[in-house]
């Protein structure tokens, strides 16, 4: 079997391209003759097609990537079996995507919302993220380099912290987070929450409108926004170092952070909903809180991003579901029984661990990337 996998590559910090890199790095280490390469790199793609000769051309990204990821391999005939997320509303490139033999989704919720909008689900393979857990693991609060990272952020020894990462922390529930903190403030044990984001525009105005919501409820001087910019390297560290993970996000086709705090042993704050259905199990390695709303939509404003002209509205049949909150009180007492409770803590944090090493190790990944190859395309 050959392979060429599309991805952010050289790989960035963000998660489509970690997604990318953990399945190439799985692929060699099982010894799949495999190559990795910019999926926006039309020239260097030809090039790896022409002398490389792959079996199938696997690319990361949403259904908005379909030029990149389907087309031009198809322009070469050479085989692409897409790997994509959630993102909206899959809009003009239906047609594409039924031609395709092969589709691979990242959980069983991206594979019903593809259903939802008009793709063969019989043609759909869920495929999870992976995990690097060699990387990702348990490390003793004494650790120099745990040490370090807390005191980085001011925070002592004794004091809890609850962490959120996301490229801006509101779509990852961080506002359902510091509602929740505000309820059980008073009766809580001394806490921390930490909200690391990327640095961009888009996260600057939202990290405003969120810290006006902490100063609103009183709690600002327990909230902490990271907005440097940081490698994969350091992000290991920075979730062992907290002692709840919090993410009841909006949006979530995996959830990948949520996997990796679970390879650190590190209990989880999720939503019963999406991609986290796939990935946590409430009471055991997460409590998942139930969902409070849904923000239903009648049509979108679509552009060229999605092969529409700009300002393009796409009206449904029937309203959509495009965002989802978690329940407050819910949130509040997962997090006040672990923030009260050490040894809950510590148990299901093994459990996360346990769970994660059995079904999301990037090595794991990798193999059922092959197992699908070989039943789905017959590629040996």
């Amino acid at each position: 079997m050959k392979v060429l996998v599309l991805y952010d590559y050289p790989p960035s910090p963000g998660g489509l391209a970690t997604q990318g890199d953990l399945l190439y790095r799985g692929l060699l280490e099982l010894g799949v003759d495999t190559h990795a390469v910019h999926f926006d790199s039309a020239q260097e793609k030809e090039w790896y097609y022409r002398w490389f000769e792959p079996d199938v051309v696997v690319g990361i990204g949403y259904w908005g990537h379909t030029p990149q990821l389907i087309l031009h391999p198809q322009r070469y005939g050479v085989q692409p079996v897409p790997w994509l997320v959630a993102d909206g509303y899959i809009a003009n490139y239906q047609e594409v995507l039924n031609e395709l033999p092969l589709i691979l989704v990242t959980s069983h919720w991206v594979k019903e919302m593809y259903v939802r909008d008009g793709i063969n689900g019989d043609k759909i393979e869920v495929l999870p993220v992976g995990c690097d857990t060699d990387s990702f693991k348990a490390y003793d609060k004494n650790d120099p380099k745990i040490i370090a990272v807390r005191e980085s952020l001011g925070i002592p020894p004794d004091q809890l912290m609850i962490l959120t990462v996301g490229g801006d922390a509101a779509s990852k529930g961080a506002q359902e987070v510091m509602q929740a903190l505000a309820i059980i403030d008073a009766k809580a044990p001394d806490w921390k929450y930490v909200c690391k984001v990327w640095p961009q525009q888009r996260t600057k105005y939202q990290n405003l409108e969120d810290l006006q919501m902490a100063s609103d409820l009183g709690i600002e001087k327990n909230i902490t926004y990271a907005t440097n910019t940081i490698s994969r390297n350091f992000m290991p560290y920075l979730i062992a170092a907290c002692d709840i993970y919090a993410a009841p996000s909006r949006l979530e086709g995996f959830g990948m952070p949520q996997v990796e705090a679970g390879a650190c042993e590190k209990p989880v704050i999720g939503i019963k909903a999406m991609g986290m259905l796939d990935t946590l199990i409430h009471r055991e390695t997460a409590f998942l809180a139930n969902v409070a709303k849904k923000i239903v939509v009648d049509e979108v404003t679509l552009g060229d991003e999605s092969g529409f002209e700009n300002n393009s509205r796409v009206k449904f049949k029937e309203p959509r579901t495009v965002d989802y909150r978690a329940n407050v009180q819910n949130i509040a007492t997962g997090l006040f029984e672990l923030m009260s409770d050490a040894k809950l803590r510590q148990k299901m944090g093994k459990e996360g661990r346990k769970r994660v090493v059995e079904n999301f190790d990037y090595r794991i990944v990798a193999q059922k990337f092959i197992d699908i190859m070989n039943d789905k395309l017959g590629i040996k």
